[in-house]
C-alpha cells in the first residue's frame, strides 16, 4: 500500500450520500432470501455479482429494487445497516448520514415501523460498540407522485426523533424536483431538514429547482451544475455542499474516465464537495475505494483530501460542538502527519 492510500485509509470522515439498500452485497442477499424463503433468480453468488452490470441509472434501479425483495423483518434491516456500519468503521468513517427509501417496503407490504426500527437499532448499536454517530434521511421515490410521498410523510411524522431530513432520489429524467414542492414544504414546516437528488443525469436547472422549490441544504450529486456558470456561483457563495459519488458516476456513465471527473474542477471552482459511495454493493467500491479512484485519477494532494473530509464534517446534520469534536479530530490526524 502506498503512503497516500494508507493516508486514505486512517482519514478520518464523514459519509453524507449512502443508500443503505445500495450496501446488499450478494452475500447478504443469498443469506437472507433463504431466511425469508424467497427465491432469487440466480444459481450463485457468483452468478448474482455478475448480474451486478448495468448501462445507466435505470438499468441499475431495476436491479436495486429487484434485490430489496429479501428485506422483510426488522432484523433484515438491522443486519443490513450493522454490516455497512462494520464495514466503514475500518474505513476511518466516524459519522454517517444515511438514506433509507421506505416506499420501496410499504409498497411490497412491509410496515414503515419494521424498517425504521431496524435501521434505528443498528444505528444506535453501531455508536455504542463501533464509535460511529449516524442518522437517517428518508428518500421519497420521484417516480412515484406526490401523494404517494405525502403518505410517506404521514407515516414519517410518529417517527421525527428518529430522521433528521428527507431527500428525493430513483429515476432523476423526467421527475423534476419542483414535483414534489408541496411535500417538501410540508416536511420542511414539519422540522425536517432537506437534501435532493439532482444534477446526475438531470440538468443544470434541477439543482437549481432543488435549491429554490425544495429549500435543500445540500445537493446529492450536482455533477451538471457546472454547465451552469450563474448556478456554479451561488453554490460557491453560498457554501452549499455537494455530495459526490466518483465510482456511482463512472458505474452509470455519468463521467466515462475517471480522470474526467469533475470532482477537481469542482474544488476549483470554491465549491464544497465531499466524497460518498452512493450505492457501493453495486458501483465498486465503499468510501475508501472513492476516495482511492479519485486521488488516482487526479492527482489530488494531502491536503485536497483533508480539506474533502473537513467539508464532509461541515456539511453534516450536526451541531457546532459535534463538528468542532470531529474536525478537531481530522486537524490531529492531519498534523501527525497521517499516523492512526
Amino acid at each position: 500500500m502506498t503512503a497516500i492510500s494508507r493516508f486514505i485509509e486512517g482519514l478520518p470522515k464523514a459519509e453524507l450520500h449512502l443508500h443503505i439498500e445500495g450496501t446488499l452485497e450478494p452475500e447478504q442477499m443469498f443469506v437472507l432470501a433463504e431466511r425469508n424463503r424467497i427465491a432469487l433468480p440466480y444459481g450463485s453468488v457468483e452468478e448474482l455479482r455478475g448480474a451486478y452490470d448495468f448501462e445507466n441509472l435505470q438499468g441499475f434501479l431495476d436491479l436495486y429494487y429487484q434485490g430489496m425483495r429479501v428485506l422483510l423483518e426488522e432484523q433484515d434491516f438491522y443486519d443490513l445497516a450493522w454490516a455497512y456500519l462494520e464495514r466503514v468503521a475500518k474505513q476511518g468513517v466516524v459519522h454517517a448520514e444515511i438514506f433509507f427509501d421506505p416506499q420501496a417496503h410499504t409498497t411490497r407490504g412491509v410496515a414503515f415501523s419494521t424498517v425504521i426500527d431496524g435501521l434505528h437499532r443498528a444505528l444506535r448499536d453501531g455508536q455504542a460498540r463501533l464509535g460511529i454517530t449516524a442518522k437517517l434521511i428518508m428518500c421519497f421515490l420521484r417516480h412515484l407522485d406526490q401523494d404517494d410521498a405525502m403518505r410517506t410523510l404521514d407515516e414519517a411524522l410518529d417517527h421525527k426523533d428518529r430522521i433528521v431530513a428527507v431527500g428525493l432520489d430513483s429515476s432523476e429524467l423526467g421527475h423534476p424536483p419542483s414535483k414534489f414542492r408541496n411535500v417538501f414544504a410540508r416536511a420542511r414546516n414539519a422540522g425536517f431538514l432537506a437534501v435532493a437528488h439532482a444534477g446526475e443525469e438531470g440538468p443544470a436547472a434541477y439543482v437549481w429547482e432543488a435549491l429554490d422549490e425544495l429549500g435543500v441544504a445540500r445537493i446529492d450529486h450536482g455533477n451538471r451544475s457546472l454547465d451552469d456558470e450563474a448556478l456554479v456561483r451561488r453554490l460557491a457563495k453560498a457554501k452549499t455542499p455537494l455530495t459526490v459519488c466518483p465510482l456511482s458516476n463512472l458505474k452509470l456513465a455519468v463521467v466515462t474516465d475517471m480522470t474526467r471527473h469533475p470532482l477537481k474542477d469542482m474544488i476549483e471552482k470554491g465549491l464544497v464537495v465531499t466524497v460518498n459511495s452512493d450505492d457501493p454493493a453495486y458501483f465498486g467500491g465503499y468510501i475508501n475505494e472513492n476516495y482511492q479512484a479519485v486521488q488516482a485519477a487526479l492527482d489530488l494532494t494531502r491536503a485536497q483530501l483533508a480539506a474533502i473530509a473537513r467539508n464532509s464534517f461541515e456539511a453534516a446534520f450536526l451541531g457546532a460542538a459535534e463538528k468542532q469534536a470531529l474536525i478537531a479530530r481530522l486537524d490531529d490526524y492531519v498534523g501527525r502527519g497521517g499516523a492512526a
